[in-house]
């Protein structure tokens, strides 16, 4: 009971901080997640024995170059290639059964574009109509949130077929589309705020966020258990650390990203 309500404090302080910076106003959303990528940079750096803090100052040149000063699709285009090829790469290295070890430049263009890339494309993702669409990124927030609580709650009181017991022992296939099917009646709900989007859309991009989600999850637990570590961090208590709360998210960003991409050429 103590563990769950340290847990439910950090939640609510946790999703607090984020409405709070998405409604009050854009700098501070901006700014917010240009620290969270910071900060699982660090988590990750340590994870995978990463030398040197070059790859904060290349994390913070590209950050404020793709949020503040580059406006050109094609360029934006070029980092979200190199992004998904990473994660694409990642993918690779989860469902590989080979022991693959990696060299510092590796180490380092996994934490330059799956982490800071996908912090930067989730900074970016409100501002792909020309403003700041607080209702669109809110509701990306919350299909991720709703996904991750109704897949552990299915998960525990239904789950019986382990989902990929090699890397997480404790998700199961039962909890993962209980989190889907929870997950689109949320986009459903969403598409009633944030009509920009139709429903169809919603679902669409409901599906995409709590697929990578997944499998964004599955990549740094992966990570995790080869460093032999049961968290990234120690900083949210009773969660672990910044990366284990946005392990989804910045997988997941991208390929939203790209999702709303082609909603905008098919429109």
């Amino acid at each position: 009971m103590k563990e769950i309500l340290k847990r439910g404090i950090t939640g609510i302080v946790y999703v607090l901080l984020l409405l709070s910076a998405v409604f009050l106003n854009s700098d501070a959303f901006d700014f917010l997640f240009m620290a969270f990528g910071l900060a699982c940079l660090f988590e990750y750096k340590r994870i995978v024995k990463l030398k040197g803090y070059y790859v904060f100052v290349a994390y913070l040149a590209l950050w404020w170059a793709y949020i503040y000063l580059i406006k050109s699709d094609w360029i934006i285009n070029v980092l979200l290639v190199a992004t998904l090829l990473i994660d694409f790469f990642l993918l690779y290295f989860l469902f590989s059964k080979k022991e693959i070890t990696f060299k510092p430049l590796h180490k380092f263009l996994i934490a330059l574009f799956f982490l800071g890339g996908g912090c930067i494309f989730l900074t970016m993702i409100p501002y792909r109509g020309g403003g700041f669409e607080k209702i669109l990124i809110m509701g990306i927030f919350i299909l991720i949130w709703v996904n991750d609580s109704f897949a552990y709650l299915v998960g525990r009181k239904l789950g019986r077929t382990k989902l990929f017991p090699t890397v997480s022992p404790k998700k199961t296939i039962e909890g993962a589309a209980g989190g889907l099917i929870f997950a689109l009646i949320a986009a459903y709900i969403i598409s009633i705020f944030e009509t920009n989007l139709s429903i169809i859309q919603w679902f669409i991009l409901a599906t995409v966020i709590v697929v990578a989600g997944n499998l964004g999850d599955l990549i740094e637990s992966k990570f995790k258990r080869k460093a032999n570590v049961k968290d990234s961090g120690a900083i949210l208590p009773g969660h672990g650390g910044i990366w284990d709360r946005l392990d989804s998210l910045v997988f997941a960003a991208p390929f939203a990203f790209l999702t709303l991409i082609i909603f905008s050429h098919v429109s």
